[in-house]
């Protein structure tokens, strides 16, 4: 969703024309993968952050174009909300001291947006969801003055009839409605990508999969949403319910979400964009002036413009992306399941996890998607959503039995995926240093069972016990929170608490 987008009304013959489109695109890509036209291994991996904008109360700042304006950085990009912004870390190769660079180039950039954010009274926070955020901050007129969301958000409107209906219960129970996408806002997330052969694609996306639970269950920290404390890691439920085209009568149909996890495992990336073109209707039916089969048929590369549009307003949490650079076609997987923060160490921890474990789990013998039913590994999904690290997960059994066994997330990702993630992480040529770094928060984490969720929900529970009022609390925990964020310590060594008492509010 990246590209320029021109508003506009759309009629019949417009939806028409773009499904004519997305099936010569389809034709293109099989076309591209049959005659093997696509760029080799580079090892090259990507990262994006989504950010919030908060004043010094911790109460959300609608100031995205001007700070923009202040960092004026090709590396920082408006997101859907005033309040968001996003950070672009440039592709790295996987290797060495890849983790230390990265995390070395994050602390540059964030600190450097806090200053120009500062100049404004606002700062950053880097968080899943921002827990001060109220019902009267997520409304179309709070959109990013930007076309292609104040389209999307008209498609998705339009599509669905009727307002959108938030229900979400956890440990309380949020329900309300709204009549934009604008919700959607509140869910800050990083974006990790990885450039695969379209021979690997299959089985870097099924590991993907796999591991998104155990992702969440380590990583969570997203556990407030309008004043109610709700799941782990809420912006889940919370991303597919403000998205939903679909009326009360189409999900009783079975028909599927445009947040999706997945149905089934694959076999090739054609699988997915075909399924996209097969279950998703447009939402924005944009035409480029490209014919792909006519450029493929000259020798040249197609864009696939109206599939990648197309792509982009399927919400996958392991999602393909086509791309092109120096003229080459590229495959890659983006993993969208991680909430943003708490600390850079914490992201790229988080990351190291995933790309080591990514790695080892598609290149076994007996991969672990043949020996685990694709609706054990959806539910494994939303089980750490909603308990984060006290999930308990159904996983394959070792040995010569078989089946699969539930397990709690901490006791699989300290015996058998950290082990796994050394082995991956060793195959790319990661320097033992950073390795043990990055891969020892997680285990801290494990050993603590503690991460960004389970932080915030004591700290806001300590201070309610002050005598605080709901929405005092959940400022003092914010305003801590970013205090921490910036200094940077990972979030399981954090001191649960304010560290001081504060007036009543």
């Amino acid at each position: 969703m990246g590209e320029k987008v021109v508003a506009g009304r759309f009629d019949l013959s417009d939806r028409q024309q773009y499904r004519d489109k997305l099936r010569q695109c389809l034709t293109g890509l099989e076309r591209l993968l049959a005659q093997q036209r696509f760029d080799r291994p580079k090892n090259l991996m990507g990262l994006e952050i989504e950010l919030n904008l908060t004043g010094a109360d911790g109460m959300p700042r609608m100031l995205n174009a001007e700070v923009l304006e202040r960092i004026a950085s090709r590396d920082f990009q408006t997101e859907l909300a005033m309040f968001n912004l996003e950070v672009n870390i440039a592709p790295h190769r996987l290797g060495g001291r890849v983790f230390d660079r990265l995390a070395e180039e994050l602390r540059t950039s964030l600190a450097y947006a806090d200053r120009k954010a500062g100049e404004l009274d606002a700062g950053i926070v880097m968080i899943g969801i921002l827990p001060t955020l109220d019902r009267d901050d997520l409304v179309s007129s709070n959109l990013s003055a930007v076309d292609r969301y104040m389209l999307l958000n008209d498609q998705i409107v339009a599509a669905r009839g009727e307002d959108f209906v938030l229900d979400i219960a956890g440990v309380e129970r949020l329900t309300c409605t709204s009549k934009s996408i604008a919700p959607e806002a509140a869910c800050t997330s990083v974006q990790l990508h990885l450039q695969v052969t379209p021979g690997r694609f299959a089985d870097v996306w099924n590991a993907a999969q796999a591991i998104a639970a155990a992702q969440v269950a380590v990583g969570a920290n997203s556990p407030f949403l309008f004043g109610r404390e709700l799941w782990r890691e809420s912006r889940p439920p919370l991303f597919q319910q403000s998205t939903d085209t679909r009326p009360p009568e189409l999900q009783a149909q079975g028909v599927r979400p445009r947040t999706w996890f997945g149905e089934r495992w694959i076999s090739s990336a054609y699988d997915l964009f075909e399924e996209n073109l097969r279950y998703y209707p447009a939402l924005l039916p944009i035409c480029d002036d490209e014919d792909p089969l006519q450029v493929l048929d000259e020798g040249g590369v197609p864009t696939l413009a109206e599939l990648v549009l197309h792509n982009g307003t399927v919400y996958r949490w392991n999602r393909p992306v086509y791309g092109i650079a120096d003229g080459v076609p590229h495959l890659r997987v983006e993993n969208r399941v991680l909430p943003a923060g708490p600390t850079v160490t914490d992201v790229i921890a988080n990351a190291a996890f995933y790309y080591g474990v990514v790695r080892a789990l598609a290149e076994e013998s007996r991969p672990v998607w043949s020996r685990l039913p694709f609706e054990a590994a959806a539910a494994n999904f939303d089980e750490a959503c909603r308990h984060g690290i006290d999930a308990r997960l159904e996983w394959p059994r070792r040995g010569r039995y078989g089946g699969t066994a539930q397990i709690d997330a901490v006791t699989l990702v300290r015996d058998e995926l950290l082990p796994l993630a050394e082995v991956g992480l060793d195959a790319w040529g990661v320097e033992p240093a950073d390795r043990d770094l990055y891969l020892g928060v997680i285990e801290e984490r494990c050993r603590r069972r503690a991460n960004g969720a389970t932080w915030q929900a004591a700290t806001f529970h300590r201070a309610l016990e002050t005598g605080l009022t709901r929405e005092a609390a959940l400022a003092a925990t914010t305003r801590r929170y970013r205090e921490l964020m910036h200094h940077g310590e990972p979030v399981h060594t954090w001191p649960v608490g304010l560290p001081e008492p504060v007036p009543l509010g």
